[in-house]
C-alpha cells in the first residue's frame, strides 16, 4: 500500500471515531454472529439435485466471509434458500466479517488456520492480494474471481451541513464549499471500489483526493455513526448505509454510483486460488449456487423477502425499511429528489451483472495504478488472466441451464464511458491514464 502502511491503515480505521470503531479488535477472527451451516436454511430451501458421482464436489464444506451490505445477498440467500446444499455443498458456512481488513486477514489464513476460504469481496482486493500489495510482508496470496455479485448499488453521501447545496454528480460545488479545508472523507478500503468511486467523483470536479481532502478508511457498518458524530463530511459505501443515513436525517445522497458509470461492476465471489485448484468441482458447485441465488434475488417479486432475510440480526442487523426501497430501485436522495424506478439501481443478474468481464478487472487495476496503489509497470492483462475465472462461471451457468444467449461470448464489455465523458478501453489502458488530469501515476 503506497499511501498507508498496513499498520497505519488499521490504526487510522480504528481511530476514526473513538468508541464506535472497535471492529478491528481482533483482525484474525470472524464474528460468530452470522455464521451458519446449511442446517439453518429457510423452509423454502430448494431440494437437492441428483448429482452424478463424477461431478460430485471434492468437499461439502467451505467457509465464506461477508460484510454487512445489501450486495452480500447472493451468498446469504444461497445459504438460506438451500442452493449450496442443492449442489452438494451442504456444509457451507457464511461468516460475518467486521471490516474489509479483517476479511483480507482471514483470507490470508484460509479456513484450515481459522480463517475463510473465500468471500463477498471488493473486486480490486482480489487483484491486490494476488499481487501482494496489501498482504503481510507483501507476500502474494493468489485469489480467483468466480462471479461478479452485483453491479451498481453504492452511493456517495454528504453530511447535512451541505444539504442546501444539493450537490450531485458534479463535485465542483463541493470543492467551493470546502474552502480549502482538508476535511475527512470516508471510504471502506484503500484501492477498493468505494475508494475508487469517490476518488473518481472528486477528481472529475477538480478535487485532488490526495491533497485537497483527507480520504480515510472506515468499516461500512460504522459509516452512519461516524457521520453522526461529525468525524467526517462525506462517504462512499454500499447499501443499506446511504439509505440509513437519510432515514436518520444525518445527510443525503449526492448520487448513486451507477450515475458515475452505468452498470459498473462491484463485489465479487472470490476464493483462494489454492482452494479452487484443490477443489475445482466444489468451486463450480459454489458458483452454480450463487448464480441461481442471483437469479432469485433479481426477481421483483422476491425483493421484499430478500430484504426480510438479509435484514435479520445474524446478517445485516438493519431494519427492512432501510433496505427494501433501494433494493426495488426506489431511490430517495434526501434532497426532495426521488426516483421511483432508477435504471441504475443494484442488479444481481440482469444485463450480465453476474458475469466477470475481464475488461472490468482491467479497469480496477488501472485505477489502482492511477492512485499509486499498484506499480505503474503492473502487468494488467497477466494479473487479470491469473485472477479471473470466467471459465468456471461459464461452466456453472451452462450446468444450471442458463440460455446460451445469456452467456457473454467475449470477456470484454467494450469501451466504457463515464459520466464525465472519459472513456476506458481495456486494450489501451495507457490512453485512459493519459486522459486524466488528476492522478499519481
Amino acid at each position: 500500500m503506497s499511501n498507508l502502511s498496513r499498520r497505519k491503515f488499521i490504526i487510522t480505521a480504528g481511530a476514526t471515531a473513538a468508541g464506535t470503531l472497535l471492529a478491528h479488535g481482533c483482525a484474525s477472527r470472524t464474528s460468530s454472529e452470522g455464521s451458519s451451516a446449511a442446517g439453518g436454511t429457510s423452509p423454502t430451501a430448494a431440494p437437492a439435485v441428483n448429482i452424478n458421482p463424477a461431478d460430485a464436489p471434492e468437499v461439502t464444506a467451505a467457509k465464506l466471509g461477508f460484510i454487512a451490505l445489501t450486495d452480500a445477498a447472493p451468498l446469504i440467500i444461497a445459504l438460506e434458500k438451500g442452493y449450496f446444499a442443492k449442489y452438494g455443498m451442504k456444509d457451507v458456512q457464511i461468516a460475518k466479517q467486521a471490516s474489509w481488513p479483517v476479511t483480507r486477514d482471514n483470507l490470508e489464513l484460509g479456513s484450515d488456520k481459522g480463517g475463510i476460504d473465500g468471500a463477498h469481496l471488493l473486486t480490486p482486493m482480489a487483484h491486490q492480494m494476488t499481487l501482494g500489495t496489501i498482504t503481510k510482508g507483501n507476500q502474494p496470496v493468489p485469489m480467483n474471481i468466480l462471479a461478479r455479485l452485483n453491479t451498481n448499488g453504492q452511493g456517495i453521501s454528504l453530511g447535512q451541513k451541505y444539504l442546501d447545496l444539493k450537490i450531485g454528480t458534479d463535485s465542483k460545488p463541493f470543492k467551493a464549499a470546502l474552502a480549502n479545508q482538508k476535511v475527512p472523507i470516508a471510504m471502506t478500503f484503500p484501492g477498493g471500489t468505494h475508494d475508487l468511486w469517490i476518488r473518481y467523483w472528486l477528481a472529475a470536479g477538480g478535487i485532488n483526493p490526495d491533497t485537497d481532502v483527507s480520504v480515510i478508511p472506515v468499516p461500512p457498518p460504522q459509516m452512519v455513526a461516524n457521520m453522526k458524530s461529525g468525524s467526517m463530511e462525506a462517504f462512499c459505501v454500499g447499501e443499506p448505509w446511504n439509505a440509513q443515513l437519510i432515514a436518520q436525517k444525518v445527510g443525503y445522497s449526492a448520487l448513486i454510483t451507477g450515475e458515475l458509470w452505468k452498470d459498473h461492476p462491484e463485489k465479487a465471489l472470490t476464493l483462494r486460488a489454492d482452494w479452487v485448484a484443490k477443489n475445482p468441482k466444489a468451486a463450480k458447485a459454489l458458483t452454480m449456487a450463487v448464480l441461481e441465488s442471483q437469479q432469485w434475488c433479481d426477481k421483483p417479486e422476491n425483493k421484499q423477502e430478500m430484504c426480510e432475510i438479509i435484514g435479520k440480526d445474524r446478517w445485516l442487523k438493519v431494519p427492512v425499511a432501510d433496505i427494501v426501497a433501494r433494493s426495488k430501485g426506489e431511490i430517495d436522495y434526501g434532497t426532495g429528489r426521488v426516483e421511483a424506478a432508477s435504471p441504475v439501481a443494484m442488479k444481481f443478474w440482469a444485463d450480465n451483472a453476474s458475469y466477470p468481464y475481464k475488461s472490468h478487472d482491467a479497469w480496477f487495476i488501472t485505477e489502482n495504478i492511477r492512485w499509486g496503489y499498484m506499480p505503474a509497470n503492473t502487468d494488467i492483462k497477466g494479473t487479470v488472466d491469473k485472477v479471473n475465472r470466467e471459465d468456471i462461471w461459464k461452466a456453472a451457468a451452462t450446468a444450471i441451464g442458463v440460455p446460451a444467449a445469456q452467456i457473454p461470448a467475449t470477456t470484454s464489455r467494450g469501451v466504457e464511458t463515464f459520466f464525465d465523458g472519459i472513456k476506458f478501453d481495456s486494450e489501451k489502458p495507457e490512453e485512459y491514464l493519459n486522459s486524466l488530469a488528476i492522478k499519481k501515476a
